[in-house]
């Protein structure tokens, strides 16, 4: 049926190669770490990212980022923002001409300030798609109904995407907005960093809900100054995944926000953990992006604060609370 290389063995990009391979494509599955790999293929499970998964026969496993692209028809990237660029320039020389890049990574890398399909826009010249909404690893992996979206400028290209990775119970809708559904993914990390200091502090459900009302207007406005329509922070990419990574205790993200409300040190908090939070990097970049374009995000600065200057979080939230007055809807 195809060729489809999943870089990236995480508990998305092992989810997302167990649900194509289960449609029929066969699968090459790149693994940072070279002892996980044979494990994988020894055991067929992953068990640091996605344990008790019988993974089928046509994933193959490997260690070499060769091996993994240079068949594939289709490359999709669930490497962690932060480390894409070094990861591709490897792979680049072994890519098919004609092969269609999707992402489905969440974040900003920092000092460039760049979505992922923009750093890939740097380094090759292939057609490329975001896979993103609300899609926690381990209720897809139970096929449990979920909906995302794909964005892709191609239309024809994007009908093809839809059919590949849509199945009945993991629903894809399609879009044309790349920055806005990239956006969306990274920015609601930020904002869920500080639903759980909201829940850390035991600070109620009317706190969270006004946490995320505001913070999807944070979302909105920096995403249309950067060039991003505004119809797509109200869809899935964007208050779909906001208002799942803000409430699930799944979230990596919403995680952290409860562990540093209760005075635990980020490092600490990181180093509990081999999954990676993209929202504490995603903090620094989107309030640096906040800086360069003018637009006021306050929910997403003083998550700055908190993370990256040692700002107490309920000081953070008395400062959020006591902000000089406005209107609800302005500028």
């Amino acid at each position: 049926m195809g060729y489809i290389a999943v870089i990236g063995a995480g508990s998305w990009g092992t989810t997302l190669a167990y649900l194509l391979a289960k449609k029929g494509f066969d699968i090459s599955l790149w693994v940072h770490e070279e002892d996980l790999a044979e494990e994988i293929n020894k055991t067929r499970n992953n068990s640091i990212y996605l344990p008790n998964i019988t993974l089928p026969d046509n994933i193959t496993v490997t260690n070499q980022i060769e091996e993994a692209v240079k068949k594939a028809r289709y490359v999709l990237n669930v490497v962690p923002t932060q480390y894409i660029r070094s990861v591709f320039k490897k792979a680049i020389p072994y890519i098919q001409e004609d092969a269609i890049i999707i992402n489905a990574a969440k974040g900003i890398e920092r000092g460039t300030l760049l979505t992922v399909s923009s750093i890939l826009k740097e380094l090759l010249e292939h057609s490329l798609a975001v896979l993103s909404g609300p899609s926690f690893a381990k209720e897809v992996i139970k096929n449990l109904p979920t909906a995302v979206t794909l964005a892709i400028k191609d239309r024809v290209k994007g009908l093809l995407l839809q059919e590949i990775f849509n199945t009945n119970y993991f629903r894809v809708y399609t879009h044309d907005d790349i920055l806005g559904v990239e956006l969306g993914g990274a920015l609601k990390n930020v904002i869920a960093i500080a639903s759980g200091i909201c829940d850390g502090l035991g600070l109620g459900h009317n706190s969270r809900a006004a946490l995320i009302t505001r913070g999807l207007i944070e979302m909105k406005r920096l995403g249309v100054a950067m060039g991003a329509k505004e119809e797509t922070f109200s869809g899935l990419s964007g208050l779909g995944d906001l208002v799942l990574t803000c409430t699930g205790p799944l979230s990596r993200n919403y995680t952290v926000g409860i562990k540093l409300a209760q005075g635990m040190k980020l490092s600490d908090i990181l180093a509990q953990t081999k999954m990676v939070a993209e929202g504490v990097a995603t903090a620094e970049s989107a309030f640096e992006l906040s800086q360069k374009y003018q637009i006021e995000t306050p929910i997403i600065e003083q998550v700055y604060q908190v993370i990256y200057k040692d700002k107490d979080p309920a000081v953070a939230v008395y400062d959020l609370m006591n902000r000089p007055l406005k209107p609800e809807f302005y500028g």
